[in-house]
């Protein structure tokens, strides 16, 4: 799917979450495994779209509001036959995990359940006023910003995260996971290894590979390089140099990075690049 970036929080420093406004141009976007609790809501007009998220197929009109809800491991793909403008947020695990701790909920016995196509006139409110720092064009309500990101994920645990302990028998439980997931995160840069990983996780190196790939659908080193691939884009759209992020990041080279974007995301650092520019031109003329 072709898009432009109109407006980021990268460098804003928002606790837990990120989000982006994207101008798409119809197309197909698809994602493996997410790293972390996807929210999209159509914030331009309507478009005819399809959905395939956790084995659900969903065709639909999709109109300017609709909200989309892809949890911390589900695979989703996109394919949209029109023009558009959405809203992306990212939720952190640990973002969600405190909100639940919070909420005096058991992190390890919930689970948010995939939306497709949701109206929840909160989230609408919630996005909009996202939405609406994204485009002021300010870094100064950081937390303002944050007890928006912090509403949104006590809102999806309220609503749409039914108490489930079957769904931690499968693979890892989810103190593990996150143990490790935080592991691989704040060791991007790192040349990780099977045998730390196992250590973090307390078990065998054959039982650590089928634990990871039931708990997230991949096998761990295919994960690793979309999350490295993830932190790449964020860094490049706030002007880092190619070769400076892929040293940063643990790929071999500039070249082994841009064939993992192109792999992960259909893209390469270039075409970021390209698609990028003109957006932040827009940006500066409305300030």
């Amino acid at each position: 799917m072709v898009h432009a970036l109109k407006a980021t929080s990268s460098g804003r420093l928002w606790t837990g979450f990120d989000a982006a406004i994207y101008d798409t141009f119809g197309g197909v976007m698809e994602f493996s495994p997410s790293a972390s609790h996807h929210v999209s809501m159509t914030v331009g007009p309507p478009v005819r779209a399809t959905c395939r998220c956790d084995g659900r197929l969903h065709r639909r009109l999709q109109a300017t509001g609709d909200i989309d809800v892809v949890p911390l491991g589900c695979s989703v793909r996109w394919e949209d036959e029109g023009p558009t403008t959405t809203l992306s947020i990212h939720l952190s695990p640990s973002l969600v995990r405190t909100a639940a701790d919070g909420m005096g909920l058991n992190s390890d016995l919930v689970f948010i359940e995939p939306q497709l196509q949701l109206t929840d006139p909160h989230i609408q409110h919630i996005c909009w006023a996202i939405a609406a720092e994204l485009e002021e064009g300010e870094a100064s309500h950081r937390l303002y910003a944050d007890s928006l990101g912090t509403a949104l994920a006590a809102h999806l645990l309220r609503r749409y995260a039914p108490i489930a302990p079957h769904r931690i028998k499968r693979g890892f439980s989810s103190r593990e996971l996150r143990r490790v997931l935080d592991y691989i995160g704040d060791n991007l840069g790192q040349n990780l290894t099977l045998v730390e990983l196992t250590q973090i996780a307390g078990v065998s190196a054959s039982h650590f590979k089928s634990l990871f790939k039931e708990s997230l659908g991949v096998p761990v080193h295919q994960y690793v390089v979309q999350r490295r691939v993830q932190a790449a884009v964020s860094l490049l759209l706030q002007g880092r140099a190619a070769s400076d992020v892929a040293l940063d990041l643990g790929f071999a080279d500039q070249s082994h990075m841009a064939r993992c974007m192109r792999r992960v995301l259909g893209m390469t650092p270039g075409d970021l690049r390209y698609l990028s520019a003109p957006a932040s031109q827009d940006s500066k003329s409305k300030l």
